[in-house]
This record gives structure tokens, C-alpha cells and sequence, in this order.
């Protein structure tokens, strides 16, 4: 799901808006990148709402095939009916447009799942890693500190554990571990004495309430981010196996992709960021991919203005050899 997306409700019907406004990031550059070839076979790893998905399809055409995989049920529902609209509205037109398959499932089912799906392999996986706001918007599902809500965190709400699962069954030591692997928080052992010694926790509100405590900002560059945040984030990132999914996703990359097929990764965070460059970088040096972008690429300033969460997107691309 990207996280520099925004999904913002809107009127739905004929002649008015989508029923969400869906402003993917780093759009123009990541379709750039995957330079869709028509008729072609492509994989969008995190449809999201769609954005993407629908930026792929215009350019692959008949008898082009796009196959949409997302662990969130909701997400994947609202992008099936966007898409559903809009292949609808082009055959009316008499368009060109390709087969559109959506599936639940994560990074880790894509492997075989898409073996499963083609025997010729694909011409492009595009993925981006990010958050959605359809998740951080909506404090029953409890990714967001911003609000009240139960300490969820799960995009996929049939997988377990749940974030108060973890808060209040880890013992001291493993939160720590957990806190300061998959958020970075130099903090994390004060941060996780003082959960335990707060249990039981059961909102996201009661949490942010307890970190901010713990783990007061101690100068001006500490205060320019939420002291919840980096927590926040490993409990996420733990609970979903955002970086395992993502390895295998990685791994399985060159065996599914055609030679010339495209590579195009968004990341959002030194984590996943880190383990994206390395798996290109390995593969290049194994005579697997050539590398498309030495740096990574970042949104542009006019497209931070216009969706601030864009911020920390990076892209890095690669071409099976």
C-alpha cells in the first residue's frame, strides 16, 4: 500500500469523481521506469487502490494482462471496483484494455502465485511499499497514533497477532529487540520498561500516551517528530512481516521476470529502503539485473507540496539481463 498516497472520499456516479481520490506517488517515474510494453504481462505487487494499477493498464491495451495482489481485503475491494468502472467506461469507448486480475494475498504468496498464473514469466513487478491512508485514516484499524482507536495494526485482519497481541504478551527484553530493530528508536529499552510496567495497553491513544512519556524529546530536532512514531512503526512493520514478505518478494524476483522485464520498488523508510538496494546490487553482480538508478530517485518538491507524505519515497529500478 503506498504511503504517499492520499485516498480522500468523493462522490461517486457517472460524471462525478472516483469514489476515492487515489494520488500514487512517484507515478509518472515509477510507470516511466517499468516502461510498459504493450500487450505485455505485468505484476503490480501492492495494487492499493489502484492508482498504479490503472496508469499500468492504459498502456498495456489487449491482449495485455495485469495481475493486482494486496494483503488488505478493503483496499483490494475498493481498487476492484475502480478498476471494474473504469474497464467498464473503456469498452464502452471500444479502448484497448488488458485483462485486470486482483488477488488478496502478500508479497510472500506473489511467488507462487504468480508462477502459478504464467508460464512465460512477466515483463515488469512494480510494488509500492508504503502505507495507505484508507489504513492510516481509519482509527478502527489502529495503525495511527492520531487518533483513538484499538491496537490493531493488521492490513490483513484475518493474520495474527494483533499489535495489542504483541504489547501485551512480549515479555521487556523482546519488545526492546522488536522497537529498536524495525523502528530505528535509540530508546527502545526505556520504551518498552515502560509498556510492560503499563499493561494492560488497549488504544493507540494509551500507547502513544505511554511512550510520549517515557521517551520525552530531549531537543529541538527530537521534537520535530512525534516520540510514538518509530514505535508505531516497528509494531507495524513486525505485525504484517512487512520486511520478510518483502525479501521473498526480492528473492523470487529474477526467476519471475522475462530478461528485459523491469524491476520498480518505492520504499519508505531506511528498512525496506536498504534491503531493496542490496537485493539489486547483488543482483547485478550475480549477471541478473542491470541497475536503472545508481541513487535512488525522490519525489520532486512541487509533488511533496501536494502530498506531504511523499516525502520519504525513494525509488530504485532494475532490468532482468
Amino acid at each position: 500500500m503506498g504511503e504517499g498516497s492520499t485516498h480522500t472520499p468523493q462522490g461517486v456516479g457517472h460524471g462525478r469523481k472516483e469514489e476515492f481520490g487515489h494520488v500514487p506517488v512517484l507515478l509518472k517515474e515509477a510507470i516511466d521506469f517499468l516502461a510498459v510494453r504493450r500487450g505485455g504481462t505485468y505484476i503490480d505487487a501492492t495494487v492499493g487502490l489502484g492508482g498504479h494499477s490503472l496508469e499500468i493498464a492504459k498502456r498495456l491495451g489487449a491482449p495485455g494482462r495485469l495481475i493486482g495482489f494486496d494483503k488488505d481485503p478493503k483496499a483490494l475491494e475498493i481498487a476492484g471496483s475502480v478498476v471494474s468502472r473504469t474497464s467498464h467506461v473503456a469498452r464502452e469507448q471500444a479502448s484497448d484494455w488488458p485483462t485486470i486480475e486482483l488477488q488478496h494475498g502478500s508479497f510472500a504468496d506473489l511467488a507462487h502465485d504468480a508462477r502459478r498464473t504464467t508460464h512465460d514469466g512477466f515483463d515488469g513487478i512494480l510494488a509500492d511499499l508504503g502505507v495507505s491512508s484508507i489504513q492510516f485514516g481509519d482509527p478502527t484499524r489502529g495503525f495511527s497514533f492520531q487518533a483513538e482507536g484499538p491496537l490493531d495494526m493488521r492490513m490483513n485482519p484475518m493474520s495474527e497477532p494483533t499489535a495489542e497481541q504483541v504489547v501485551n504478551q512480549f515479555d521487556e527484553r523482546e519488545l526492546a529487540d522488536l522497537i529498536y530493530e524495525f523502528g530505528e528508536e535509540r530508546r527502545s529499552r526505556r520504551i518498552a520498561r515502560a509498556i510492560v510496567r503499563s499493561r494492560p495497553i488497549l488504544t493507540t491513544a494509551q500507547l502513544a500516551a505511554v511512550i510520549s512519556t517515557a521517551a520525552r524529546p530531549m531537543n529541538q530536532a527530537e521534537r520535530k517528530i512525534h516520540p510514538a512514531t518509530r514505535t508505531f512503526q516497528a509494531l507495524r512493520i513486525f505485525v504484517n512481516r512487512e520486511l520478510d514478505d518483502l525479501r521473498k518478494l526480492l528473492e523470487a524476483a529474477p526467476q519471475l521476470l522475462k530478461p528485459g522485464g523491469r524491476l520498480v520498488m518505492i520504499s519508505f523508510h531506511s528498512l525496506e529502503d536498504r534491503i531493496v538496494k542490496d537485493a539489486m546490487r547483488e543482483g547485478a553482480k550475480l549477471g541478473q539485473y542491470k541497475l536503472l538508478t545508481k541513487k535512488p530517485v525522490t519525489p520532486s518538491g512541487e509533488e511533496v507540496d501536494r502530498n506531504p507524505r511523499a516525502r520519504s519515497a525513494k525509488l530504485r529500478a532494475a532490468e532482468r539481463v
